[in-house]
């Protein structure tokens, strides 16, 4: 456990040396906290950040030899509970969904007035996570459009889909370790056509016997499946 510390204590990313120099005098000047260490290159960063064990670390997302994602992805690694702020010259959708998605907890822009800078550290020191208002509603809809598009690929890839209502039934008992005899005495209908159901799903999720079919359905979320159908 960390010792108690009266400074939040900050490190600074940033391959534009101006550009650090220029928030590290904003820091100094306009807040309490201290910036512990400040370079240009992503992989001595990463090497300051487990020396000092800062509190928030602002990570420059276009870097040479290192890029900003990759570093937030090492810096996770070490889980030391330092925050990252990501800042960045641009205000691309997608760049701030990953950035959020493997682990920054803010994301500003290198344009925004120095009042907001300091707002965002404040905000993420407090435990918050922090977008400014221009970017927050382009994220969301961003997220929501990709959240729907994996929604329909997991979907799309997923041969349990292609079973008809009947054929679940059929694997449904299966995986509840029924034989052909007791599937037809339950679904009330014949041997046979319990075979050719069974026959059906084979092809459909490209296994060649009752355990791989059992395994596929088990694997891929066949019971909640089930379950939300059911539930319908």
């Amino acid at each position: 456990m960390r010792e108690f510390r009266s400074k939040l204590r900050i490190l600074l990313i940033d391959d534009n040396s101006d550009h650090l120099r220029g928030v590290k005098e904003l820091i100094n000047l306009e807040s309490n906290y201290e910036v512990v260490g400040t370079t240009t290159s992503a992989h001595i960063g990463i090497n300051l950040i487990k020396k000092y064990q800062p509190d928030i670390v602002l990570m420059d997302m276009n870097m040479p030899e290192k890029d900003g994602l990759h570093a937030i992805q090492d810096i996770e690694k070490l889980e030391l509970n330092t925050k990252v702020i990501a800042l960045s010259g641009y205000d691309d959708a997608d760049l701030i969904f990953r950035a959020m998605k493997i682990g920054a907890k803010g994301y500003v822009l290198k344009t925004m007035a120095s009042a907001q800078l300091i707002y965002a550290i404040d905000e993420v020191a407090a435990g918050k996570i922090y977008l400014p208002s221009v970017l927050s509603s382009r994220f969301f809809e961003y997220f929501q459009n990709t959240f729907k598009e994996e929604t329909k690929l997991s979907e799309s890839e997923n041969l349990l889909y292609q079973l008809t209502s009947r054929e679940e039934e059929v694997l449904d008992l299966l995986t509840q370790g029924n034989n052909y005899k007791g599937i037809a005495k339950k679904l009330f209908i014949s041997e046979t056509t319990v075979k050719t159901h069974v026959n059906n799903i084979f092809q459909k999720l490209q296994v060649n016997d009752r355990t791989q079919a059992v395994l596929y359905a088990l694997n891929n979320g066949f019971a909640n499946k089930r379950k939300a159908k059911m539930a319908v």
